[in-house]
């Protein structure tokens, strides 16, 4: 049996694929890269062979990482950051009917859960931060710039129910971060403040308790009949 083209199941079957980085988050500067994300759909039938479609595959360009739908839906629904974020992309490059119906159901992906996920990786990324306080005097500037803006769109998500990623009136500020401009000092300030509003906001969230499984299930179900037909 032939064995599964990876790189070719994102060249041929990506049903949606955005921007992400710094120039999906309004943080762009002359030397930033441009990093991009999709989801594929692989064919149904390949389901039923013992080897199955992989659930992620790297490139097949530089900067390239894509998830096959179920399991990019699977992290959604777990609210992991990543995956929400590229849902929210302002910069979709591959926009498919199938990628157009993911995006239309950005909303029941989105619960309570995310303030335990974001907060979850921001404290693993505090934490690498403090080590190269400790170990080398400073933070490395770009990660902290990153963490400080995925705290704000935790808080803003949690007091609006809207997820939104563009930086925008932060812009100045965060750059000045990625810079090393503001003392280490300001930037555990500026993080304890918005760890706080968070929290504050949390208590008040529009957001559901949890995620709509039964939507999402839906889509994929009638998403891979449909494959299985063709």
């Amino acid at each position: 049996m032939e064995a599964i083209d990876e790189l070719e199941l994102v060249r041929e079957h990506t049903v949606y694929s955005c921007v992400m980085g710094s120039r999906a988050f309004g943080l762009a500067t002359e030397t930033s890269d441009t990093d991009l994300r999709g989801v594929y759909l692989a064919p149904t039938p390949l389901f039923w062979r013992f080897d199955k479609p992989p659930t992620h595959v790297d490139g097949p360009l530089e900067e390239q990482f894509s998830w096959e739908l179920e399991r990019f839906c699977a992290l959604a629904l777990k609210a992991n950051p990543n995956v929400l974020e590229c849902l929210h992309s302002p910069l979709a490059e591959v926009l498919t009917p199938v990628g157009e119906e993911l995006r239309a159901l950005r909303d029941a992906f989105l619960s309570r859960e995310a303030h335990t996920t974001f907060t979850r990786y921001a404290v693993s990324q505090r934490a690498k931060l403090e080590t190269d306080v400790r170990l080398h005097g400073g933070p490395r500037w770009k990660h902290a710039m990153h963490l400080v803006r995925l705290l704000i769109s935790c808080r803003d998500l949690l007091r609006t129910g809207r997820l939104t990623i563009d930086a925008g009136e932060h812009r100045d500020r965060l750059l000045a971060v990625k810079h090393g401009e503001l003392p280490w000092e300001r930037v555990e300030s500026w993080m304890a403040t918005l760890t706080a509003e968070t929290e504050a906001a949390l208590a008040t969230t529009p957001l559901p308790a949890a995620p709509d499984h039964a939507r999402v299930q839906d889509f994929l179900v009638r998403t891979r009949r449909a494959s299985a037909l063709r």
